[in-house]
């Protein structure tokens, strides 16, 4: 064998044993394991390669694996970097557990409050916070909607309303209006057991439900209205019950033909309950057009919607006459009368106090016969145009108003003195002048006149009247 031929074999060998060398070296970084030490004879056999003037496959190799980057410092970095997202995507879930705990938290507490669920109400969304609009509606700070449609100031769920009671129970607990409690009570029993008969496929007498109330002002005509739309809704007889009052001016518009379109709306709000026409009287007046066409689209409408709709008019007893009398289509629908007598004496000071046991009052002793007194005086001096409950409900808000500021000029006022009316509050409340000039009049004239004695509810003593039968049992004895 030749010199060149040796000598090639020799740097053949070299080479083999280079990369031998290297993939150990490779393989033992990327598991972590140290490099075998090579051979004295390959390293010989590698000295004498390096020797020639020609780099080495070994030398070549090695500056490639200088060159690329080392495995195991990747391997660090890929697992740091593992372990940072791990940290964040623990942090993030963490986030979002709050944030879901935080909803469902508000969730729970709004139907526990309002007995639904409104997402506008949820921390977050643009109805939430202030000034922030919702997307799509064309910007502009939208209103918080509670569950019943209002908005809520400050974006917080409304106070649970109270529970709301049987229409029964709440007709038999109004002050007065025996009579009319009576007569409800006949048109419900009536109308229940027509709807009986009907569901058990038997023949029913056809039944008007339309009513006429006539009767002075403040003499619960709309309470009542009110009331007759839940129990016909208990008994099947509508379908919702609810109440919607409309006067003149809520059906007859400025126009020819708009009229028909304006009373159309609320018999469309009103369907499934009661439409309630005050002052039903304002629309017949002489050569008025545009109350006729509500009349008749009123007519029309109870027509056609008899089995869901209930139309009551109401107003004065005379004027109501008239206008039924003056339709005959008015007299064929409304053939059941209710008329709502005047509040007693003792009823109206009843409604005062009911008034002031809703709203947290107490009246002390001798405020008490001031207002009795105060109440039959607006009654006798009012006489056309008393408005019966009303009328005190306004002397009550008058009195209280008085009281608020004479609370109000106190540096401490107690839990007791914000209660408290007295005859203090009630001395701001008079009248108007016109009232203390009849006044003083009617006192000088009743001067002769023995009136009987006044009581208040439950008071002992007898009267003025007893005294003056005991006087003349006592005359004829004597006689």
């Amino acid at each position: 064998m030749d010199k060149k031929t040796k000598k090639e074999l020799e740097r053949l060998a070299a080479l083999g044993l280079a990369e031998k060398r290297l993939l150990k070296d490779i393989y033992g970084d990327m598991f972590g394991s140290s490099s075998e030490t090579p051979k004295k004879e390959d390293a010989k056999s590698s000295s004498k390669g390096s020797s020639s003037r020609e780099k080495s496959a070994a030398e070549l190799l090695d500056e490639a694996r200088k060159k690329r980057s080392d495995p195991l410092e990747d391997a660090r970095k890929a697992l740091k970097e593992a372990e940072e997202l791990m940290a964040r995507t623990d942090e993030i879930t963490q986030g979002m557990t709050n944030a879901n705990k935080k909803g469902l938290d508000e969730l729970a507490g709004m139907v526990g409050n309002t007995g639904s669920a409104d997402p506008s109400l949820m921390s977050g969304s643009p109805a939430s916070v202030p000034g922030q609009a919702a997307r799509g509606t064309g910007g502009g700070a939208q209103p918080v909607a509670t569950a019943t449609g209002g908005p809520v100031e400050g974006g917080q769920p409304p106070k649970p309303a109270e529970p709301e009671k049987d229409p029964m129970e709440e007709l038999d607990s109004l002050i007065g209006l025996t009579t009319i409690k009576e007569d409800v009570k006949e048109i419900m029993a009536f109308a229940k057991i027509q709807k009986m008969r009907k569901d058990e496929g038997l023949k029913s007498v056809p039944v008007s439900l339309h009513l006429v109330f006539t009767g002075n002002p403040g003499t619960g005509k709309t309470t009542v209205a009110r009331i007759i739309g839940r129990l016909y809704k208990q008994i099947g007889v509508l379908s919702k019950g609810q109440l919607i009052e409309v006067d003149r001016s809520g059906l007859v518009a400025g126009y020819v033909g708009q009229t028909a379109l304006k009373t159309q709306e609320q018999i469309k709000k009103a369907m499934g309950g009661v439409l309630f026409i005050d002052e039903a009287y304002a629309l017949a007046q002489k050569d008025d057009a545009f109350g006729q066409e509500a009349i008749d689209t009123v007519l029309k409408a109870m027509e056609d919607y008899r089995d869901d709709l209930v139309v009551i008019v109401a107003g004065y007893t005379k004027p109501m006459e008239k206008f039924i009398n003056s339709n005959p289509g008015l007299k064929s629908r409304f053939n059941k009368y209710i008329e709502f007598p005047d509040y007693t004496i003792d009823e109206l000071e009843q409604i005062f106090y009911l008034n002031c046991k809703k709203y947290d009052y107490i009246v002390e002793e001798e405020a008490k016969k001031q207002i009795r007194a105060r109440i039959i005086s607006r009654k006798m001096l009012r006489q056309e145009n008393f408005a019966n409950a009303r009328e005190v409900r306004n002397m009550f808000e008058d009195i209280i108003t008085n009281q608020a500021r004479r609370v109000a000029e106190m540096e401490n006022p107690t839990h007791d003195d914000m209660m408290l009316i007295t005859v203090m509050d009630l001395s701001a409340d008079i009248g108007d002048n016109t009232d203390t000039k009849e006044m003083e009049k009617m006192a000088e004239a009743a001067k002769d006149v023995r009136v009987p004695e006044l009581k208040l509810p439950g008071e002992e003593g007898e009267t003025a009247e007893n005294t003056e039968k005991a006087e003349n049992t006592k005359e004829n004895t004597e006689g």
